[in-house]
């Protein structure tokens, strides 16, 4: 899956209606109703304001509305250009102001499937990394030797606290963790271990 971080916008002119297509980055479903309560706010003059969302890990939470176009001329063909660009967290608005075309059933899909398609042309997308999260404990002669070895895996440290020993938390992208695992087990002979780190609550 892959991921925006900031907003990117695109405009289309198709017989002379106006089509903004608005991307945002949300979290929740919350978020994406009140950046579609903002968006009809800012756009009293639009015709409509049609919106997707995909949310979740797997981007498996999904909305859309064609906000008064016929059923599934506008939000569907929206929804679909989010979906097949493997994106998640992401919200894509896109507001009309009628033109005095109409553009039929067909017209409007592609419309506004092609505005959906111009944003997502133009935004970058970051490819979503899940990561691990490592609880290591480093005798200090062993320190300088293991932390060496954490740019090969990807590893990035969280924490450190030195005390009789050296207390790090270290994040791993999922795909690397059991080699890092061994990696640590086998650079100490086994003297250390690298274990699934719990956030525990007071």
């Amino acid at each position: 899956m892959k991921e925006i971080r900031e907003y990117f916008s695109a405009e289309l002119d198709i017989k002379k209606s106006r089509f903004l297509a608005e991307l945002f980055p949300v979290l929740t479903q919350e978020q994406a109703r009140s950046h579609l309560k903002s968006q009809k706010e800012k756009y009293v003059d639009a015709t409509h304001v049609v919106h997707a969302f995909v949310l979740g890990p797997s981007g498996g939470i999904l909305g859309c509305s064609d906000d008064g176009e016929p059923s599934g001329t506008a939000g569907r063909p929206v929804l679909n250009v989010l979906k097949g660009s493997d994106v998640t967290g992401a919200m894509l608005t896109v507001t009309r102001w009628f033109g005095g075309t109409l553009l039929g059933t067909g017209g409007l899909v592609k419309a506004y499937g092609d505005s959906a398609k111009e944003v997502i042309s133009v935004a970058q997308l970051y490819e979503i990394i899940i990561k691990k999260t490592f609880s290591v404990s480093l005798p200090y002669d062993l320190f300088e030797k293991i932390k060496r070895d954490f740019p090969v895996y990807e590893a990035e440290v969280v924490s450190e606290e030195f005390g009789s020993a050296v207390d790090l938390i270290v994040t791993v992208p999922e795909s690397r963790g059991d080699e890092f695992v061994k990696r640590i087990n086998d650079l100490s002979s086994g003297k250390v271990h690298a274990v699934p780190h719990e956030n525990k609550c007071d």
